[in-house]
């Protein structure tokens, strides 16, 4: 199984627990805690030390970026057509402007890697199309790379630990789905998981999160029809007494503009916070690759109530949609700009299907590739 999170390191005392923390995959590695098969930085060195990030990728990785160029067909085609000539010319840039906008980039973004693709182009000295192709590549690869960044587990301290994640979300973005692919990944590398089901709204959503719990032999805390933020401080509660690494929260689906639900999502924040001082460590918004523009807006909206620190972009596969992570990564960008405060706001993984294995860490140039290819 691919793994996908860094875990911080733990008091120099007891190497040999770092050990047992870290999966098989990574046994013959340093004793310092390193990214757990977690991608590299675009075009960044690759240590020896980490198996996953030889040149050569795992047969699963494999496998699913094969999906993920699949996925990303119907966004990328109507992009790579603009390349099928033997002329670059003011009437290619015409055409990748619209391909862009039809993929969703947003005129913003569509502007910055039109601008940048043409400062390339002439640096390069480019005369074929083709190579003009991979240029954008590389553009793109650039402007998605502050996006990328390992998911951290455990942190020093006595309220570090457990890691606490709530997940929020519009309806039908795929959260508890998320939830029981991720709880599987961290149980697979030895992760103490406890799930809390905050969402008491949504018809079915304890049962379905029981499902994904007794599937991946995890413990949940559920209350019939309970308060969301009552449940959530339970969790957290029983996760710091039974010892467990990480709790995640499900929340109930929102739309930004229900401004008195959002104040729900509020109070489980605050509720968390008083559970266990510093948290959450993460707030993961579930984005619809499907929404296009409309998941920029999500991502604002949810930022501005909640301090997000992380996303999850799923079902990319068959999505006409998926330069929308363009536009994300330029507004998170200007957003690092505004307030030194914030980071780039980094999409933690990226989805393209139902199975288990179909949620995998982002990497910036493996998309960009499979977007162009």
């Amino acid at each position: 199984m691919f793994s996908f999170f860094r875990k911080k390191a733990p008091p120099p005392a007891a190497p040999e627990t770092a050990a047992a923390a870290v999966p098989t995959a990574t046994a013959n590695a340093a004793a310092a805690p390193v990214d757990v098969a977690a991608p590299p930085p675009s075009g960044g060195a690759v240590p020896a030390a980490e198996p996953a990030a030889a040149p050569a990728a795992s047969a699963p990785r494999a496998g699913w970026l094969d999906r993920l160029r699949a996925g990303l067909r119907k966004t990328g085609s109507s992009i790579t057509q603009v390349f099928t000539g033997t002329r670059i010319d003011d009437a290619l840039y015409e055409e990748l402007e619209a391909a862009l906008l039809m993929a969703d980039a947003g005129i913003k973004a569509t502007e910055y890697l039109l601008a940048d693709l043409r400062r390339r182009v002439k640096d390069a000295k480019a005369t074929d199309p083709q190579q003009v192709k991979a240029l954008l590549v590389d553009a793109v690869s650039e402007l998605l790379a502050p996006l990328q960044r390992p998911l951290v587990i455990g942190g020093e301290g006595a309220d570090a630990t457990p890691t606490v994640i709530m997940v929020v979300g519009v309806n039908g973005a795929g959260k508890t789905t998320s939830i029981g692919k991720l709880t599987r990944h961290l149980a697979d590398a030895e992760q103490k998981v406890l799930l809390a089901a905050a969402d008491t709204f949504r018809a079915a959503a304890r049962e379905q999160l029981a499902v994904w719990a007794d599937r991946n032999r995890v413990e949940i805390v559920a209350q019939a029809g309970g308060d969301p933020a009552a449940v959530t401080y339970d969790a957290v509660v029983a996760g710091r007494s039974r010892g467990c690494d990480v709790v995640i929260a499900d929340t109930a689906g929102r739309l930004p503009t229900q401004l008195h639900l959002m104040e729900e999502l509020k109070k489980i924040r605050r509720t968390i916070g008083k559970a266990q001082a510093g948290a959450p460590h993460e707030v993961l918004l579930i984005v619809d690759g499907n929404t296009g523009q409309n998941a920029l807006a999500q991502v604002k909206a949810f930022d501005d109530a909640l301090q997000l620190t992380g996303l999850v972009v799923t079902k990319l596969d068959g999505t006409a949609k998926g330069g929308v992570l363009a536009a994300i990564a330029l507004w998170s960008r200007e957003r690092a700009q505004r307030d030194a405060a914030h980071r780039p706001l980094p999409v933690y993984f990226i989805g393209v299907g139902e199975k288990l294995e179909d949620l995998q860490t982002f990497d910036a140039r493996e998309f960009a590739q499979a977007l162009l290819d």
